[in-house]
Formats: C-alpha cells, structure tokens, sequence
C-alpha cells in the first residue's frame, strides 16, 4: 500500500504456544512494536511519551486473525496511520508473511494531559510527523 510503513520481525518462541504457534497477543507485540519504530523514526520521541505533557493512552484495539503464525517466521508488519478527529488517531495494522495475510487490526490512541489525564489535542507537529 502506499505511504505504507514497513516493520520487519522474525517470530520469537515467547510469541508462541507449547506448539510453537503465534498465541493471539503476540500479534498485539507485533502491532506495537510497529508502532513504536514507526514514531520513534518520523518524530524522533518515544512513543506513547510525545512530550512532558502529552501522552497517548489507548482507547480501543481489534484483531482479525485468519492464518497462523509460527516460531521462526519472517513477518511483515504493515502500518497505516489515519487521523480520527483533533484529539484521536487511529494506526491499522496488517500483518503478511510471504505476501500472504496472517491478521489484521489497529489500534486507536488519544493524546492525553499526563497530569489531568484528559484528552487535549494532538501536537501539530506530531500529526504532521506521523501523517507525512
């Protein structure tokens, strides 16, 4: 897909099962892992800590598995970030190993006042980095 960010990850054994088989929160390590090389290279900050006042919580996450991922695949986590309103962002997820679809999701963040813990709206900057 276009404008696509690309993470690259081999699947480790903790991911897995006693069958060496993907246990379905191990596909949420791979979103977020995705997600926070994806932030770290567009804005240079760790990610969910934009700033010392801006925080991103999560707010609601889907997973659709449809194949099974196993110890020692080479996997293929795509991103795609998609600005929901002011204060909330979306990041879809699909995961591939060779070209094939295992599971797709996303995640949606809002940015939040880390002393009020209320949400404010993102950062310009932010949204432009992470929208690019």
């Amino acid at each position: 897909m276009e404008n696509e960010f690309i993470f690259n990850e081999t699947v480790r054994i903790y991911d897995t099962d006693a069958e060496g088989i993907v246990h379905y929160a191990g596909y949420y390590r791979f979103f977020t892992d995705a997600l926070e090389q994806f932030a770290n290279e567009r804005t240079g900050r760790m990610f969910p800590l934009i700033n010392k006042d801006v925080w991103f919580v999560v707010v609601e996450s889907n997973a659709k598995y449809y194949k099974s991922a196993r110890a020692g695949d080479f996997i293929n986590v795509g991103l795609l970030p998609k600005l929901l309103s002011k204060k909330a962002i979306r990041f879809n997820f699909s995961i591939r190993r060779d070209g094939e679809l295992l599971c797709e999701g996303y995640i949606v963040q809002v940015a939040i006042d880390k002393d009020k813990w209320k949400a404010v709206p993102i950062p310009k900057d932010i949204i432009d980095k992470l929208l690019r």
